[in-house]
């Protein structure tokens, strides 16, 4: 798999929104699975098995909803006023779906 702009981007911006949820109010288990869940999903994403690589649309997908899901939740359960680690947060995933869905194969 060849290295684009936007896969760069894709693994800088996951790899941003994990260490923000482990870091948050450690070691809440919650964050701490949400962080996971992005790292799992990179890898899924990038990792050159065969499994991964015939559904790689099927990953793409779960990615962007993963992600989204992340945002609603957020938007949901935040703190209100938003506090700025949050909206910054928000910013990386929104840019991470952005890349996400313009990353052509």
């Amino acid at each position: 798999m060849k290295l684009t702009p936007y896969r760069i981007a894709i693994i800088i911006l996951t790899l941003a929104t994990a260490f923000i949820h482990f870091s948050l109010l450690f070691p809440d288990t919650l964050f701490i699975l949400n962080g996971l869940g992005y790292l799992a999903f990179l890898v899924a994403y990038f990792v050159p098995v065969e499994l991964a690589r015939q559904n790689h649309r099927w990953v793409k997908t779960g990615f962007v909803v993963y992600t989204v899901i992340t945002i609603l939740a957020w938007v949901a359960i935040g703190t209100n006023p938003p506090t700025t680690l949050g909206l910054i947060t928000k910013i990386i995933e929104v840019l991470l779906v952005i890349c996400l869905l313009s990353d052509r194969e």
